[in-house]
């Protein structure tokens, strides 16, 4: 094949995929309303992004490496 030919196959797929992803966003849209809250009813609830209080760690175990004081088997 020469450069140009696989310059006309990248543009047939590229144009394949816009077409694609428009078709995909379309029935996205009309199933939208159904969809509005998260599955079964239940609220969203907002994480925040600010640290927690190093106080709840105070007596935690390191997770997957045991008790400080101890070793590990």
């Amino acid at each position: 094949m020469s450069l140009q030919d696989d310059l006309t196959a990248v543009r047939r797929n590229l144009n394949e995929l816009v077409r694609s992803v428009e078709r995909l966003e379309r029935d996205v849209a009309r199933q939208a309303p159904a969809a509005a809250g998260p599955p079964g009813g239940e609220e969203t609830v907002f994480v925040p992004d600010t640290p927690y209080d190093s106080t709840l760690w105070t007596d935690s175990d390191d997770e997957g490496l045991g008790a400080r004081d101890r070793r590990a088997p």
